[in-house]
């Protein structure tokens, strides 16, 4: 065996699920809800990990109400992001999946603390605030199946 073969990390595949949820605001322009943790310094979508034997659709509805305090209705499918990042000696492929979502009841008070403020924001404000490029592409892509894309 080779020294790089036993130097190589295992390899875990991972899944989480979210969304975007949005709304237009009175002049009909496209709101986000985006999620800030103060911890790493970072603004991002909701999303989480499933639980055993929950598809990825009930995942995200699910998260999306724990991170924010909102229920939402599960729209289409915006799309699928994926990275690499390495943790406790192994390595992980993610594979973050998103769908549109609307609001229909809640409050961000409701929510858990994973994110230490959520808010509302108007799309551009939004695309300039998220961290993560990744991100920032599926909130293109969901604002370009609502019209109000790039």
């Amino acid at each position: 065996m080779s020294t790089r073969a036993a130097r190589r990390l295992p390899v875990i595949d991972s899944v989480s699920a979210g969304g975007v949820v949005w709304r237009r605001d009175g002049a009909g322009a496209v709101e986000v809800v985006i999620g800030y943790q103060a911890r790493d310094r970072r603004w991002a979508l909701p999303k989480g990990t499933p639980d055993p034997d929950e598809t990825l659709e009930a995942t995200a509805l699910r998260e999306v109400k724990e991170e924010t305090g909102l229920e939402v209705a599960l729209g289409r499918k915006v799309g699928v992001i994926e990275y690499w990042f390495s943790q406790d000696g192994r390595r992980y492929h993610k594979r973050v999946h998103h769908w549109l979502m609307t609001p229909q009841g809640g409050d961000f008070a409701d929510r858990d603390h994973e994110f230490d403020d959520v808010i509302w924001a108007p799309a551009g404000e939004a695309l300039a605030q998220i961290t993560f490029a990744t991100e920032r592409t599926i909130l293109e892509q969901a604002l370009a199946a609502l019209g109000d894309g790039p």
